[in-house]
């Protein structure tokens, strides 16, 4: 745990972005498939809007702090999740 901590502080900061990037990445295929199957029948809306929910408290605490890992993971994975909700309320119910 001290290997973390003895780090010089850009190889710590250059982990976040390495982190939010992984962050990011993980509504792309969703969103993808979602896109070309214009289905979302199982979707559970309710997981849309608590991840919008937990990144608008997780942007307010980035900013806080001025945490630019922090900020950018959860603007990346705002928006894709607000891509899934506008799926989700514009393609036709699936049968």
């Amino acid at each position: 745990m001290n290997l973390i901590f003895s780090l010089p502080s850009q190889w710590v900061e250059l982990i976040g972005y390495f982190g939010s990037f992984l962050t990011s990445i993980t509504f792309i295929p969703q969103v993808y498939k979602s896109w070309k199957s214009k289905s979302v029948g199982d979707l559970s809306i309710w997981m849309v809007l608590i991840v919008i929910t937990s990144t608008i408290v997780w942007l307010v605490y980035g900013f806080a702090i001025q945490s630019g890992p922090v900020i950018l993971a959860n603007t990346i994975v705002f928006i894709l999740t607000l891509v899934l909700l506008g799926f989700k309320l514009s393609f036709p119910k699936s049968k």
